[in-house]
């Protein structure tokens, strides 16, 4: 008896420390439409609630995108969220101004999640949906790396012991999906890669099921044919990482 009592508080012990590991986030909302005929402006992000260098690493990674995203005027140095929804909203009145009968309302929509953590990595997936008129808005995602145990962002390359192996390797993955034969240009099936040469995307991030590439619209295809992704299972991307995944 004494046996299994021990062993009940020794797995305890373990999932509360695996649970330790992970970080603390909170919702962070904001609600920016001021009137009917103003643009929407809402935005919901994960928000890391500690104080160490990663939260804050974090939190200032997700600012600076969503500024980017939102920032409607380059001459315009915004340094905030408020900043950057004061350009978008001021564009929308700019334009109003020039075309009162055209202009139809601008939306602006923006939410994220954790896609995956474990004990060294983290990942932010970040949606956004963007309409500034014409037939259609645009919508994008961008996930955003993390080393918890460094306190730092990851670029691309970091992510990878050779990044051209890797790419090697992705290739023949993305063909395979595509059905585009190996012997073939990579754009003989409709793509549009510049060079007409395989690259790996700008969006690569950490999910539960695999790594992810991640083509938004008009990157490598029309808009009409949506964002272009490929899931790579841990088992197959293993030998490339530079990291472990602890978790899998």
């Amino acid at each position: 008896m004494k046996t299994q009592i021990s062993i009940f508080f020794l797995l305890l012990f373990l999932v509360s420390c695996q649970e330790e590991k992970n970080l603390s986030f909170e919702t962070l909302s904001l609600d920016e439409t001021r009137c009917s005929e103003c643009p929407e402006v809402v935005i919901d992000i994960p928000k890391a609630k500690g104080k160490s260098k990663i939260d804050k690493t974090i939190n200032t990674a997700l600012q600076e995108e969503i500024i980017e995203i939102l920032n409607f005027d380059d001459e315009v140095d915004a340094t905030t969220i408020k900043d950057a929804v004061k350009s978008f909203s001021e564009g929308f009145w700019e334009i109003k101004k020039l075309y009162p009968e055209e202009a139809t309302v601008w939306e602006a929509q923006i939410d994220g999640k954790v896609s995956y953590e474990d004990e060294q990595l983290l990942t932010i997936e970040l949606n956004s949906f963007l309409f500034t008129g014409g037939a259609h808005g645009y919508g994008s995602r961008r996930f955003l790396n993390f080393d918890k145990v460094k306190g730092t962002e990851l670029e691309n390359w970091q992510l990878f012991k050779d990044r051209k192996d890797f790419e090697a390797f992705a290739e023949v993955q993305f063909r395979t999906q595509e059905d585009i034969p190996l012997e073939k240009p990579i754009n003989s099936t409709g793509f549009m890669f510049e060079s007409d040469s395989f690259y790996l995307p700008e969006n690569i991030g950490f999910t539960e099921e695999g790594i992810k590439l991640l083509y938004n619209p008009y990157e490598v295809a029309s808009y009409a044919d949506g964002p272009i992704e490929i899931t790579l299972p841990y088992k197959d991307v293993k030998p490339f990482l530079v990291k472990k995944m602890t978790r899998l």
